[in-house]
């Protein structure tokens, strides 16, 4: 019971003090130096604003994709050691066959170019 309500008045002082903090902070006024969208101490020379192109967020959840899968790899050698080996090296085949075959279907679709 001690434990819960240290728990409970730890959470509930570190909310009030985030809370207050936040309010007495937004008080302040920045000036136009920290509003602006470069503070190396150079001028902006253009809009912060440029659109992107679309193919750098698809390479980017391209290697989430295959970088989450790939982490499901990683408790291989401690699998092998299970009852049954058979079956973790069918499933951990499956997996890099199924990631062979994306990655095969992205670079046959144009996935990987950067130029048209």
């Amino acid at each position: 019971m001690n434990m819960i309500m240290f728990m409970l008045t730890l959470s509930l002082t570190l909310s009030i003090t985030l809370t207050m903090l936040n309010l007495w902070l937004a008080q302040t006024n920045p000036d136009p130096e920290k509003l602006s969208p470069y503070e190396c101490g150079f001028d902006p020379l253009g809009s912060a604003r440029l659109p992107f192109s679309i193919r750098f967020f698809l390479v980017a959840i391209l290697f989430l994709l295959f970088d989450l899968e790939i982490a499901l790899l990683l408790p291989l050698p401690w699998a092998t050691q299970l009852q049954t080996p058979i079956t973790t090296l069918t499933w951990t085949t499956t997996i890099i066959l199924l990631l062979t075959l994306g990655l095969v279907y992205e670079w046959t679709q144009g996935g990987l170019e950067w130029a048209e």
